[in-house]
């Protein structure tokens, strides 16, 4: 896209191999994509040879597409991307550096050892229910009834589970390694350690933070941000009434979710302290129920987050002199 914002589209195709070498004959111009594997590494690429990039989510994309009445293809995408980019109120992606993304490829390596465990413990429980033993939910009553259990088994169905329980183990202990990697960047990082004298913020929360959106400066206000993670919700409105329904759940799945974890923590610690959020989260909790305390909790850390990250050091927590 030009100075003057007249889009302009490369109609050959252009090979992986020769892409760099086109973008670089091109003069300084906006470049929008979407925001897809290897996105991040292309906008870095770009960026160094003059051009300023803008990372689309695809989803904000698509309305774009099916407004002009075509099918699903690469020039029918550019063409949305082109005028999705250009519109005033699009929301961006913040572009990671490559410190960003190797701490994020600790996060989803961890989060999928996570995966691979509770995997492995519904298998134990579904091959122990074949032979009668049933086990309830909980991941440490199943782990240790499997073992109690364990000689109890005909010899294959012993050597499976035993294995099971085995590879548990070992994912244990990969999860353990990574946590110790998290909390070591949290140690060395000033920008994490304000972040976790947030309540329900740790160094895995934290370090998500930081990775995800940086310093924070890609939004607008936290509130941005706070939408941008979907922990905000969904308008249905018309002929001016306002209709607000269930959180979209938008952005971040994966950040969401720790926040989330983190704000149940907050609540479930709120009734014994005296603090202004714990006392604001215990109000609304009896005034709306547990979750959507929860999830207002969520949101507040949400905002508080960015506001940790986008002020810095001028930035002070409610109760420390200064309005967040």
């Amino acid at each position: 896209m030009d100075e003057v914002g007249k889009p302009g589209l490369l109609r050959p195709a252009v090979p992986r191999a020769t892409l760099l070498k086109s973008i670089a004959a091109l003069p300084p111009c906006l470049i929008a994509m979407e925001a897809c594997s290897g996105a991040h590494h292309w906008a870095r690429a770009f960026q160094a040879l003059g051009h300023t990039v803008k990372l689309i989510a695809p989803k904000f994309v698509i309305p774009y597409r099916l407004s002009g009445k075509r099918g699903k293809n690469d020039a029918a995408d550019a063409a949305a991307i082109c005028e999705a980019a250009q519109r005033p109120s699009m929301r961006f992606v913040p572009i990671k550096s490559l410190e960003q993304q190797g701490q994020l490829c600790l996060h989803r390596v961890r989060q999928g050892f996570i995966e691979q465990r509770t995997a492995l413990i519904n298998r134990i429980r579904g091959l122990l229910s074949e032979f009668g033993i049933v086990l309830p939910l909980k991941a440490a009553t199943v782990r240790r009834q499997a073992l109690l259990h364990l000689e109890d088994l005909p010899g294959w169905a012993n050597l499976a589970v035993g294995d099971c329980l085995s590879e548990v183990s070992r994912l244990d202990e990969r999860i353990a390694e990574y946590d110790r990697h998290l909390a070591q960047i949290a140690r060395q990082s000033e920008a994490a350690q304000r972040l976790m004298r947030l309540s329900g913020i740790g160094a895995t929360t934290a370090t998500a933070l930081m990775a995800t959106m940086g310093n924070g400066h890609d939004f607008k206000s936290g509130r941005q941000f706070t939408a941008w993670l979907g922990l905000t919700p969904g308008q249905y409105s018309s002929g001016g009434k306002t209709r607000l329904g269930r959180i979209t759940k938008a952005g971040d799945a994966y950040l969401r979710s720790l926040l989330v974890l983190g704000a149940r923590a907050v609540l479930a610690a709120a009734k014994n302290k005296s603090d202004p959020i714990s006392r604001w989260a215990v109000a609304v909790e009896e005034r709306r129920g547990y979750w959507k305390a929860v999830v207002a909790m969520a949101a507040k850390n949400a905002r508080l987050a960015w506001a940790v990250l986008a002020k810095g050091e001028s930035f002070k927590l409610p109760g420390q002199g200064a309005a967040a």
